[in-house]
């Protein structure tokens, strides 16, 4: 696997696992692009090896002699640790720290970090431009204008598309309704722009009422569900939400309602939303992330028309990747100065 690798004075062995994602370009890349992400700053606090990629079978090799590593989709298990007696650092390279084993690295004294934060404003505006995808159809009308549709009308305007049954089609979002499950730090930013917007804001949270802005109403799971127009996931995925979205949930739904998951894949149980898109039961979803990524062609999402899938990239915006390099750069820095920050588990 190609890889680059940076020869400092200290120490200190610094792994990068999979960090094709975060830079945007091949570590190994001799053309970078002028303010292009790397890892520089990193390579000053070590040894740095950086892999673009690695293999499950390849990860015990490459860390071997690796005091810290940064990981963030390669799983970091117990058994991967048992076979790192170097490794005394572990930089998640994203919000969710699902990939590490936490239990078995606190039994190891391995400090585990993460990057907060970085991705809000980037999954934020994502969830909106899902949404205005579907209310406003900017990519059907972009595309038939393209193929001489406009240019055929006898009038100045044309549209179409208006009568569906759901009647959901090609509307404003002031005065509708938004139920946002969860109120993290992209949850909340979510609701603020909803707001802005002239949307009714109804959250599911474990918030207090006195916690949260006039504009935001506290309701349950249920009142969510069967009140909202618009329905934008941001909890995290835990035993009690895997599949909160399913057959059962979905029946609460108007059938005009427009599900956004911009959260985790397993929210939502993928076979029962594609039933519900191709019966009628739900109007539209969209959704940055599945429940197996990359997605795999059986999945019957892929063949819903209703269905607005992107690859995983809400978080992916150049401002964003710089925020989680730098912050991922400074929790191995405090590390090294015995002042480790944002620590997990």
């Amino acid at each position: 696997m190609p890889t680059i690798i940076t020869k400092q004075t200290k120490m200190n062995n610094i792994v990068i696992l999979d960090g094709f994602t975060a830079i945007g370009q091949s570590s190994e890349s001799k053309h970078k692009h002028p303010g292009g992400l790397s890892w520089n700053e990193l390579a000053t606090l070590g040894n740095l090896t950086a892999y673009d990629r690695t293999a499950e079978e390849d990860t015990v090799e490459r860390a071997r002699e690796a005091e810290i590593v940064l990981t963030n989709k390669v799983l970091l298990r117990r058994q991967e640790m048992e076979q790192l007696p170097r490794l005394r650092y572990i930089g998640v390279l994203a919000t969710g720290y699902n990939v590490v084993d936490i239990d078995a690295a606190r039994e190891r004294s391995i400090v585990v970090t993460n990057v907060p934060a970085y991705s809000t404003e980037s999954v934020a505006q994502m969830v909106f431009a899902h949404l205005l995808g579907v209310t406003n159809r900017t990519e059907h009308y972009a595309r038939e204008n393209r193929n001489g549709r406009w240019s055929a009308s006898p009038d100045f305007c044309y549209w179409d598309n208006l009568s569906t049954a759901s009647g959901a089609n090609w509307q404003e979002l002031a005065g509708k309704t938004i139920g946002i499950v969860g109120l993290g730090n992209i949850g909340s930013r979510v609701a603020a722009i909803a707001s802005a917007f002239g949307m009714r804001v109804l959250a599911f949270t474990s918030k207090q009422p006195s916690e949260l802005p006039a504009y935001i109403k506290k309701g349950t799971i249920e009142e969510v569900l069967t009140q909202s127009d618009v329905i934008s996931l941001h909890c995290p995925l835990t035993g009690d939400t895997r599949h909160l979205i399913r057959r059962e949930t979905l029946q609460l739904m108007k059938p005009t309602a427009i599900l956004i998951n911009t959260g985790r894949g397993p929210l939502v149980c993928e076979e029962d939303v594609a039933e519900a898109l191709v019966s009628g039961c739900l109007y539209a979803y969209c959704a940055d992330v599945l429940s197996e990524e990359p997605a795999r062609i059986t999945n019957p999402l892929l063949k819903c028309d209703n269905a607005f899938l992107t690859p995983h990239i809400a978080w992916a915006t150049p401002e964003a990747r710089s925020r989680l390099v730098a912050i991922a750069t400074d929790n191995v820095r405090a590390f090294l100065n015995g002042k480790p920050q944002n620590v997990v588990g």
